[in-house]
């Protein structure tokens, strides 16, 4: 079997516990208003490359991984290439190597089928980096062109069957930095027991070239990142920090 890689990096120190192997499959369905990486959008590019293949380039730098590296499969969304990622990650535990999947989580549902599938994929998967974009149907809905219904589905799932889980949230200014949103966040998160680590990123500007580049409006044009205020007021009330 082969997956649409759009590219791959060595060394990943912010992507899953210690130092990764990142691999970026090529596709994603969401139109996430500040996407940075909107050169993976697409379906049909990417180079085309077998599971075994990229584990021995992976391998070539596990000296530098430690104990608690790896790999971790990204995107665009990893899970439009579920049955791809399952046999990388398949390989990838035959060989030792610890597991990661980075993911928005739009794609699940729950029909059996796929439930099946993506229980399947979750016994290779060591740790899930859980990207939640927003709360709130209609605000998932603006920011990314898609309901959350399914997303927060998934989040119970993965919390039914034990999946360890970081969960990530983007703090954008006027979107997602609302005190009342981020509330309601928390409690949701609150019911999952298998949430290790919540981490706020705060919005950025550095992917906003290429949507000039590809002919495409940025739409958030003059939104400015928050303050390292607002990041620590975000982390507290997700945190339920004091």
């Amino acid at each position: 079997m082969l997956g649409r890689v759009h590219s791959l990096e060595s060394f990943g120190s912010a992507d899953g516990p210690g130092v990764r192997f990142l691999v970026f499959l090529q596709g994603c369905a969401m139109r996430c208003r500040y996407c940075h990486n909107v050169d993976t959008w697409s379906m049909s590019g990417g180079t085309m490359m077998s599971a075994d293949e990229i584990l021995d380039r992976a391998e070539r730098y596990r000296s530098y991984w430690g104990e608690d590296g790896g790999i971790t499969v990204s995107g665009g969304e990893a899970l439009l290439q579920i049955d791809f990622v399952e046999e990388l990650f398949s390989k990838a535990k035959a060989r030792g190597i610890n597991t990661c999947l980075d993911t928005a989580l739009q794609p699940f549902s729950p029909k059996a089928e796929y439930v099946e599938k993506f229980d399947r994929l979750m016994r290779s998967c060591d740790l899930v980096l859980a990207d939640l974009k927003h709360i709130d149907p209609q605000g998932h809905r603006e920011l990314t062109g898609h309901d959350n219904a399914n997303i927060l589905a998934a989040l119970e799932h993965l919390d039914a069957i034990g999946e360890p889980v970081w969960v990530r949230h983007v703090l954008v200014p006027g979107i997602t930095d609302d005190d009342a949103l981020l509330e309601r966040t928390a409690q949701f998160l609150s019911r999952l027991h298998n949430v290790e680590r919540i981490e706020v990123l705060p919005y950025h500007t550095l992917g906003a070239y290429k949507w000039g580049e590809l002919g495409m409006k940025y739409t958030l044009e003059g939104v400015e990142p928050p303050s390292a205020e607002r990041v620590r007021n975000a982390e507290r009330i997700l945190r339920r920090e004091g």
